[in-house]
Order: structure tokens, then sequence, then C-alpha cells
């Protein structure tokens, strides 16, 4: 049994599906996506852009509806309708850092407040020296400094109003966080900052995270497993080195094959796949959610299941 199987599940998504449109004209943006995330683990969740990530993230902490599936928080469905009481425990317990750190902030408002806000909606401190308190520990958790406070958002670079984000979440002493690509609109320069930051504060206080990205690169770097997502619909998953030692669905090679590489030489000799979807005759065969190996899934029809162990045999 591997390690993240003896781990306690923190969420499970089951058969999530989730559209957008009116009753005559819908769009399936997730469409029967499956997977557990373990207490203390970084699950990474890839794909191109429109491929439905976000949409799962947002699904989690209740921003979009679900039209099907389960999704559950220590074993209690947070999808659908809920009660007040596990509504105001899910604001705390599951945060989310939104993308773009320059449009997730309000400029109208100070740091002080845009860090508190969740304590003022939750009324969690009952004084105002409290409430002081809780928000200079989480600016300097993040690396800010406590006179930050008194500032507006637009005072800030791009790294540190992404710290600002971060900082409103950890206030609110989340367990579960979802990363919805924290770090795409930083520069080069700023990434490893705020990833390094993540992983300290993931060992501080034993967070648990959904981090949602592109970059398959970045996602090897903090994640423990990484699942591959396309159209809405799951394609593989597996740990992370697993993931990148023995890429079974084409499409996974074909993002893999898209890393760049540091060596010009390299980079300039490699041969970059491309994904074609018509390559595949799904009209009979359906493919099917199956386990290849102990912990490593794929999206695959009977003859690519058996192509897909004779690879992972050689």
């Amino acid at each position: 049994m591997s390690e993240t199987q003896q781990k306690k599940p923190l969420l499970e998504v089951k058969d999530l599906k989730v559209t957008f449109g009116t009753r005559k004209q819908k769009f399936v943006a997730v469409n029967g996506v499956s997977f557990t995330i373990y207490e203390g683990e970084t699950f990474g969740l890839v794909g191109e852009s429109g491929s439905g990530k976000t949409t799962i993230g947002r699904s989690i902490i209740r921003i979009n509806p679900t039209s099907g599936g389960e999704i559950l928080y220590k074993g209690k469905k947070i999808n659908g309708p809920i009660s007040k009481e596990l509504d105001r425990e899910l604001t705390r317990r599951i945060q989310m850092i939104f993308q773009d750190p320059m449009a997730s902030l309000n400029e109208r408002a100070k740091v002080d407040y845009i860090v508190s806000e969740g304590l003022y909606n939750c009324r969690r401190c009952q004084t105002e020296a409290q409430r002081r308190e809780e928000v200079d520990r989480a600016l300097t958790d993040v690396g800010l400094l406590p006179e930050f406070a008194s500032r507006f958002p637009h005072e800030f670079s791009g790294g540190q109003r992404q710290r600002i984000g971060i900082a409103r979440a950890l206030i609110m002493q989340p367990d579960f966080i979802i990363a919805d690509e924290p770090i795409s609109a930083l520069d080069v320069s700023i990434r490893a900052q705020v990833l390094n930051l993540l992983s300290e504060l993931q060992k501080k206080r034993g967070l648990t995270y959904l981090f949602i990205a592109h970059d398959l690169s970045v996602v090897r770097f903090i994640s423990d497993r990484i699942a591959v997502i396309r159209k809405g619909v799951l394609v593989e998953l597996a740990e992370t080195e697993q993931l990148f030692a023995h890429p079974l669905h084409p499409y996974t090679r074909a993002l893999l094959s898209a890393i760049p590489l540091p060596d010009p030489a390299a980079e300039k000799s490699k041969q970059l796949l491309v994904y074609d979807p018509e390559m595949h005759d799904y009209s009979v065969d359906k493919p099917v959610w199956c386990e290849i190996e102990p912990g490593h899934f794929v999206l695959a029809n009977a003859p690519e299941i058996e192509e897909y162990k004779k690879a992972l045999e050689g």
C-alpha cells in the first residue's frame, strides 16, 4: 500500500459534473471527474486553458454550482444545499488564492481590511486589538511588514500583492487551500519565492493544497500527485515522479514535451508531440478510468490498457 493510500482523505470528488448556460443551450465544463486529496499533501491539477481546472476549484469552494456528482469534505457532502452551520465552517476551513493578484484585491480598501475581511464576516475576533494582532501575524507569516497594513494594493509589486492574497487566506486558519495558478501572473524571478513560501507554510501549518496550473514543470516542483485534465475530463493521475517517469496518455506526453529545456541545443533538437484526439476510435470501445499500476490511473479503452501495461513492464 502506498503512502498516500495510508493517509486520511480530506476531500473527495466523485463523478463531478458542472454545466453552464440555459436549458436550451448547455455547455459541459466538467464531466465525470473523480479524485481524492489526502491530508497534508499537495495535489496538482494540470491542463491547458479552458480544460476545466479553475471550474473544479471554484465548485469545491461553492462559487460554481454543480450539476451532478458529489464533493465530500471530511466525509460531509458540501455541494448543493447545505446547512448554515456547515457553510460557515467551510468558509473558514477552505480558502482560495486567486490567479490574478492585480484583480483579486479591492483597490479601494487598505491591506488591513482586505486581509481581515474574513474575520469580520465570521466574527472570529472579539476585540479590535485581537483583529489587529491576527493581521500582523498573517502579514509576517508571508514575509511582509505589519506596517504594510495601512497601505493600498496599488502601492505593492505583483509578488507582494500575491503575498497579501495568501495572507488573506491564511488568517482564517484553513485546513485546505485552493491555489488557482497563483504564480502565472508573476515575473519568473518572483515565482520561486511564492512557491517556496507555499511549501514553508504547508510544513509550518500542516496545510493541504489543490494546486491548479498549466505548467507541468512548476507543478512537479510542489506537488505530491498530479492529475491531468483535458476538456473537462481527467485523462491521467499518478504520483509526481511516477507521472514524469512513465507518462501513459498521449495528451500527458504532449504536455511533457512542451516543457522548455534549459539547454538551448537540447531545446532546439527536441521533438514536440501534438495530441490528436482523432487518432483514437472510441465509437465502439469506450474509454474507462482504470488503475494501470498502484496509484497510477489513466483514461483508456481495452486495447490501450493492454498497450500501457506492456509499456510499463518493458
